[in-house]
């Protein structure tokens, strides 16, 4: 008598297991199921000695501020974290201010949008794009303005899955993903009619470096917008707290370390750029860009147990909990440095290549 309602009970369990593993998927845009999780390019069982490696980069900081040496430290980074990202942040790996009554996702392609229209593309123009991760501003950009967007990523599995969501979107005659290090890009001078960067070169040890190479594929006349990664006026390099939030943003990102916005305007105009325009796009009126990282928190809860469910279970490669466990620590930074007003992740920069 008792064999029907434990067949009903297991059932209903399995089913509901059945949910959380393999239907769950991000909260943004689905792309990458649970049990899919992989550690990119990086074989299964090298993971967690890849995470190691990645930790050890800040055992000798020094290494981190060498050129040669950048490469490696965020293709490790992003061959970690790119599924986990995707899965549980959407195809746009940056943040956005909030918007009164409008979604993530739709407040995350107005700030894109708003990164295109400043260029004063038109279609058919071919505009850079400076670290483009998975492609999700790209695909947002090239919409929106018809223009021909070029991508470039260090890391290879990125660039695969960028292709993937291009040729899904139907998007592929206007999007191309190219693996290359943006410090030393394989494009010849004065290629592309616009250029854009979105919270992606803070990864470059120099950003003098970064932004010279930008300058050189631009032609004259081109305009450059970037969201920077940048300590604010409010950072004070001797409050141990203030330190330790920064120091926090930087292990958990693979940055060699942030730059004061001070700093932005005046490496552009050194490589050459006429700086038309700067703006900490996170001030006010802006809503709280972190408000996204504070509502995530149960989520998080959520797919960690699920996480470490799979891991157990030897579905996701061992290292996947440390790495996701890493990413949780670093948002707690991040809604910390925003809370107090000294970092912002959308330093707008707007420069133009004389003609």
């Amino acid at each position: 008598m008792d064999t029907l309602p434990l067949l009903l009970t297991t059932a209903l369990i399995g089913g509901g297991f059945y949910w959380f593993i393999c239907v769950l998927g991000s909260a943004e845009r689905k792309g990458k199921a649970a049990v899919n999780l992989s550690g990119g390019s990086i074989d299964d069982d090298k993971v967690q000695v890849n995470y190691n490696n990645y930790w050890s980069f800040f055992k000798t900081p020094k290494q981190i501020e060498k050129t040669e040496k950048v490469p490696a430290f965020v293709d490790t980074f992003y061959n970690l974290v790119t599924d986990i990202y995707e899965w549980g942040w959407g195809q746009s790996f940056h943040f956005s201010p909030a918007l009164p009554g409008k979604s993530h996702l739709e407040a995350t392609q107005i700030h894109e949008e708003m990164a295109v229209d400043l260029l004063n593309v038109k279609p058919g123009d071919k505009i850079l794009d400076a670290g483009c991760g998975v492609g999700g501003p790209m695909r947002a950009i090239a919409a929106h303005s018809g223009a021909n967007v070029v991508g470039i990523t260090i890391n290879e599995y990125q660039v695969n899955r960028a292709t993937l969501h291009n040729k899904k979107a139907g998007l592929d005659k206007l999007c191309e993903v190219v693996c290359g290090n943006f410090l030393e890009m394989p494009f010849g001078d004065n290629t592309f009619d616009g250029a854009y960067s979105i919270e992606a070169t803070c990864h470059a040890p120099k950003l003098e470096d970064v932004y010279a190479e930008i300058f050189r594929v631009l032609k004259p006349g081109g305009m450059y917008v970037s969201y920077e990664w940048v300590t604010t006026e409010f950072y004070d390099g001797e409050n141990a707290e203030h330190v330790e939030i920064i120091q926090g943003i930087e292990r958990g990102d693979a940055l060699p370390g942030l730059r004061h916005y001070t700093d932005i305007a005046e490496v552009a105009k050194k490589v050459g750029f006429e700086v038309v325009k700067e703006k900490d796009l996170a001030s006010p009126p802006a809503q709280p860009w972190w408000t996204r990282l504070k509502m995530g928190r149960i989520a998080y809860w959520r797919n960690h147990i699920l996480v470490m469910i799979l891991s157990f279970l030897g579905i996701a490669p061992k290292g996947t909990v440390d790495v996701h466990e890493m990413l949780f620590v670093t948002a707690d930074y991040l809604t910390k440095g925003g809370e107090t007003k000294i970092f912002t992740p959308m330093h707008m920069i707007l420069c133009r290549k004389p003609e």
